[in-house]
């Protein structure tokens, strides 16, 4: 995720320099962090979490050669069909920022590369490229009306319609499996809000907040990190991340995991598109959580969801830049100051914190979506989101049944 991290950190610059994003700036980065995260959801839908279901464990199933066909990793059908959709998608990131991964053109004020019109008319291109292969192969229908599905009746009654497309085969094995009963976490929900448009403070596609039963709006300063069962030292009590520290220690005494565990007011959250989606109010989600909370199925349903809201945005931003207007503000470091930059990559929410002293930075931690999500039990023994989820798992005599921790694992 390294176009999240690089949002994250010029925005941390931007809020430390007292600057804000030209327009241009904020759609051409708003249209560089959702090409990564939609080509990640991609990914991780046909190379990651569908391949598991062509293992040889379901193999008794009636639907395990077709399956197979189309998803076993490398040799099925659906990665022949992904792949050059998504090498294709993936240019948009080399039209706007240079070079995709670790690009240097997102900046606290914007982005240093400027469109010509031509380059503006290649960029509608991709993206209608990109509709056209989620529209005729992973939903088999419009991405409008897939967004616009507002119930869990209403998605029942569309797989029955769609079973052809890859989505409508994933609900079909989602009800088969039960994966609405896999991986159950009794945690809350944060989003960080995702895609800033139109002016600095107007609302984001996507808004910030924490579900946990109803909404609350986000307050950062509520978020900690504790070491108190991480392989960390030198801090004896759960910290913003402003006076954190990240010091390693492998023989802590309570220690079994590097991450740290992250806190939203003490409670522990689970973060990603299900998240967002819950947040940000999406009628389907909150009906689909409302009934069997974070799940295997909810999330997966979650990130397809976010392609078919997403992609038509960008159509939109690639239309509203706006020819000869700048793409970057200047700003200069301040020599004492701190900022914070928060951002949504495809898992979850991401946090950047700068302390800037003298010159020279003093202090500078992250909080990444797998930090949250997988992160160790807190001082109160409580642990997070992924720890909760495998609890109960059916694994089988001696272990050995073990896909259903493949399919948890990798919902997150």
């Amino acid at each position: 995720c390294s176009v999240a991290q690089s949002v994250a950190a010029a925005r941390a610059l931007a809020q430390a320099q007292g600057i804000d994003y030209t327009p241009n700036g904020r759609l051409a980065t708003n249209l560089i962090l959702a090409c990564e995260n939609m080509a990640d959801h991609l990914s991780h839908f046909y190379l990651f979490f569908m391949p598991d279901f062509a293992r040889a464990d379901y193999r008794s199933h009636d639907w395990h050669a077709q399956t197979h066909e189309r998803f076993a990793a490398q040799t099925g059908s659906a990665s022949r069909d992904a792949l050059p959709a998504r090498a294709e998608f993936l240019h948009i990131t080399g039209l706007l920022a240079g070079k995709w991964p670790h690009s240097l053109a997102l900046q606290p004020g914007g982005t240093t590369r400027a469109l010509e019109p031509r380059e503006r008319i290649r960029l509608q291109t991709i993206i209608f490229g990109f509709r056209r292969f989620l529209e005729q192969t992973l939903f088999g229908d419009a991405l409008e009306v897939v967004a616009g599905l507002d119930s869990a009746d209403r998605l029942n009654e569309w797989a029955q319609r769609h079973r052809d497309s890859d989505f409508g085969r994933f609900l079909l094995l989602a009800d088969r499996l039960k994966l609405d009963r896999l991986g159950r976490a009794a945690v809350g929900f944060m989003s960080y809000g995702a895609y800033h448009i139109g002016e600095a403070r107007s609302a984001p596609l996507f808004s910030p907040g924490v579900w946990d039963g109803g909404y609350a709006a986000l307050q950062p300063e509520a978020i900690t990190e504790d070491i108190s069962h991480s392989w960390m030292h030198a801090q004896r009590v759960p910290r913003h991340p402003y006076n954190g520290s990240t010091l390693p220690d492998a023989d802590a005494a309570n220690g079994y995991s590097w991450c740290k565990a992250p806190r939203y007011a003490g409670r522990s959250l689970e973060v990603g598109a299900l998240a967002r989606q819950l947040v940000d109010g999406h009628p389907l989600v909150r009906d689909l959580a409302g009934a069997s909370g974070g799940n295997v199925r909810n999330r997966v349903v979650a990130r397809l969801l976010e392609l078919a809201r997403v992609v038509p945005a960008m159509e939109n931003w690639a239309r509203e830049l706006r020819h000869a207007q700048p793409y970057c503000n200047q700003g200069i470091l301040p020599t004492d100051g701190q900022g914070m930059g928060l951002v949504e990559a495809a898992r979850g929410s991401l946090g950047h914190w700068l302390q800037i002293k003298h010159g020279r930075i003093l202090n500078y931690q992250i909080v990444a979506p797998t930090t949250w999500n997988f992160s160790p039990r807190d001082v109160n023994r409580i642990p997070g989101a992924l720890e909760q989820a495998l609890v109960g798992t059916e694994v089988g005599v001696d272990g050995k049944d073990t896909v259903a921790i493949q399919h948890i694992v990798r919902s997150f």
